[in-house]
């Protein structure tokens, strides 16, 4: 593989951040452990979002009166009804899992970002996702826009099977699920990638993604060009979002 090509074809992309006011709208638990929840407001008239793996700061305000900022990934923006959906992910340090368990409509939050976008090409001879139970969205999202050509597997890891659902899209997809971190990292070891010009993404906690980053560079011989991983939280940390590629 030729890393100059990936150069190439990633882009990145600066948005204007803007903190903007929102109001909830619906609250649909999705899961076991998961809860979707959709904002809208007219502060969303501009709102973009051009890739999958973008994130917003979610903020709100906790019991004490301090305001509590965490990253997470735009699930779905509805430009014409000026409605943007989140998906929440019961884990961590549980304030802002706290904040979605008891949300109703009507309540306010604000959203601030995205501050840009890294722009993956749909149209790689193969996709390779892989992530925790934080990685879903963008995982849901990602299969969503891709091409019905395209194609893709995900290793997904979640603890509960209850949070198993069954992705949404056209591409022609060969799905493992996992329960453990440590049988994430076996699985993506397992893994033979296909020939031909891909690209790996994998998100989720910051020691696993570390791991997941060598086998991909070191065992595959992918390239930094090659590959997007992200870690979406860290153990120990209330609040963490790290590029690690």
């Amino acid at each position: 593989m030729e890393a100059i090509l990936y150069k190439q074809r990633v882009q990145r992309v600066r948005h204007e951040i803007k903190q903007r006011e929102v109001e909830v709208v619906s609250v649909n638990p999705i899961g076991a452990n998961f809860i979707s929840i959709t904002f809208k407001g007219d502060t969303l008239h501009d709102f973009v979002s051009d890739s999958f793996d973008d994130h917003v700061k979610f903020i709100f305000v906790d019991p004490n009166g301090e305001r509590v900022r965490r990253d997470y990934t735009p699930r779905s923006f509805d430009r014409a009804k000026q409605e943007l959906t989140i998906e929440f992910a019961f884990h961590g340090d549980g304030q802002a899992s706290e904040w979605a368990r008891q949300a109703t409509v009507g309540q306010r939050a604000v959203i601030a970002g995205p501050r840009g976008s890294m722009i993956i090409p749909v149209d790689y001879d193969w996709h390779f996702l892989a992530g925790d139970a934080t990685a879903l969205p963008a995982i849901h999202r990602r299969l969503e826009e891709l091409p019905a050509t395209a194609r893709v597997t995900v290793v997904a890891q979640v603890a509960d099977a209850a949070d198993r659902r069954e992705f949404i899209g056209d591409p022609q997809l060969k799905v493992h699920w996992v329960s453990t971190a440590q049988e994430l990292v076996a699985a993506v070891q397992a893994i033979q990638l296909p020939q031909g010009d891909g690209f790996a993404w994998c998100a989720g906690e910051a020691s696993v993604m570390v791991q997941l980053r060598n086998v991909l560079s070191v065992e595959k011989g992918l390239p930094k060009e090659a590959m997007r991983v992200a870690a979406y939280w860290k153990h120990g940390a209330s609040e963490h979002h790290q590029m690690l590629d």
